[in-house]
Formats: C-alpha cells, structure tokens, sequence
C-alpha cells in the first residue's frame, strides 16, 4: 500500500497520506519518496491547477517514526551523525525541496494531529484549513531533536517569529480555535466538513487562469527573500507574458460581458 493516495477530480488534485495505523508518520525513505513522487506528478500535469493535502483519519501526520528513532531502523537507520545527516539530506528534506516548490496553489486539510514534521508539511502549502479535532505542534524538543524539515524556515513564515519560537522552544501544543488566532489556518470547520470546505476553497482557486496561478504563486514565494526592486522587475516580466495569453483576453472579455469566463491554459 502506498503512503500516499492521488486523485484527482477535473482540476484539483487530493493527496492523502494513508498510512492510519501509524498516524500517518514519516518514517522511512520510501515514505519520503512517495510524496516527492506524486508532486513530481502534478508537475508533469498542467490540468492540474490547485492540490489538497491531507490526512487518513485519525491524524493529518503524526511526524518522525518514534519506534523507528529508538531502535535506529527506517529512515533513521546507520551509524554516526555522518550517515544521520545523509538519512535526512536524502529523505524527509527532499519533501519541503517539493511540496513547498510545487508550481500550483496548495491546501492542507488537517484532519488531526499534525505534530512536529507534520506541522511543517502543513506549513509548506499555501493555505491551511483545519477540523476542529485538529492540534499543531512544532515538538522536535520534546524528543530531544531540532526541526530538521526546514521547520525553523517555514514555520515563522507562517506565523511570525514570536509565535514560532515559543511554539519550538516549549513544543506546546495549539488547538484548532488558537491555531486560527495566530493564522496558522484561515478555517476551522467541523470534522465532517473539512474536505468540502478544502474542495470549496480548491475550487475558487481552480476557477482561474493556470498560468496565471502558477506564475502568482511564484512571486509570492520570490517575494518571501527577494528585494522590493528585483520582485517588481520579475512581476513586470511575468506581466509582460500574461497580457499576452488567451486566458487574459478570455477574462477581460468576459467581465465586460457580464459572463462567467472559460480558461484554457492557453
């Protein structure tokens, strides 16, 4: 069975980690090379205009494999710091190198626990929406460990340095309504609603020019480390390419029309 499950429902793609038993932990590499793979899919695919991540109940993702920490197997397997640094540079860090850079706009859907690395792999998609059985924790302290995701990158992008370094250096966790107070997630809804608000919230973003999303997306993330000067040359050249696409002409067309607009991609 694969730790993750793809579908896809015209242009929105939903991911699910699928391995309930264990709470959706990241424990090996070939856990690792699931996710890299299905976002290399989505890559490939240019129907594709907007994904939901999410989890198989009862938890988003529980994090690292604690079994597999202890007795030193899985992705946690070798000997020394040296192999240690190879099982991370190898495995889990390969996710954020993919899912953060997916091209399309991205949701996490979190159903439950999302705990240490699973709060991070919520962190690196664009939105988050969240039931109300949802608790986030960034806890790689309590287990004696640093966040070696990129969590200490992504994790105040989210919610701002305070917030980050208090939910690190205590692992506190916070429940859905708290997550939402410091804009971790945009939505709490209850658990029987998640996936259609996720859906819902897929579709306002799939309704639009896929180009257009794409290259949105990407100043958006650009402009995270980029200066002020650099990301307007950027958006000038990106501007430059939508002014001339169909979908643009198709959009301004269709507002003065009082239409709903038909996107092509092209």
């Amino acid at each position: 069975m694969s730790f993750i499950t793809y579908e896809q429902a015209g242009a929105i793609v939903t991911l699910t980690l699928n391995a309930p038993q264990k709470r959706n932990a990241i424990g090996t590499r070939e856990d690792c090379d699931a996710v890299v793979d299905a976002c290399r899919r989505i890559e490939r695919d240019d129907t594709v205009r907007c994904v939901i991540l999410t989890g198989a109940d009862p938890a988003f993702c529980s994090g690292g494999d604690l079994k597999g920490m202890r007795d030193k197997t899985g992705m946690m397997a070798g000997h020394g710091p040296a192999d240690m640094r190879q099982n991370y540079r190898r495995g889990i860090q390969n996710i954020p190198l993919a899912l953060y850079e997916l091209n399309v706009p991205t949701i996490a859907a979190v159903n439950g626990p999302a705990i240490g690395a699973g709060l991070d792999l919520a962190c690196m998609c664009d939105m988050r929406v969240a039931s109300e059985r949802a608790i986030f924790a960034e806890s790689f302290v309590r287990v004696g460990i640093v966040p070696g995701d990129g969590g200490a990158w992504l994790l105040p992008r989210v919610v701002g340095n305070s917030v980050a370094a208090e939910m690190s250096f205590t692992g506190d966790p916070l429940n859905a309504e708290q997550a939402r107070a410091v804009g971790l997630v945009s939505q709490v809804v209850p658990h029987e609603a998640l996936m259609d608000a996720a859906r819902t919230l897929a579709a306002r973003v799939a309704k639009n020019p896929p180009g257009v999303l794409r290259m949105t997306k990407r100043l958006l993330r650009e402009g995270q480390h980029a200066s002020l000067a650099t990301l307007l040359e950027m958006s000038a050249a990106f501007q430059a390419i939508a002014h001339e696409t169909e979908d643009h002409r198709e959009a301004v067309s269709a507002m003065l029309e009082k239409r709903e607009p038909r996107f092509t991609g092209r």
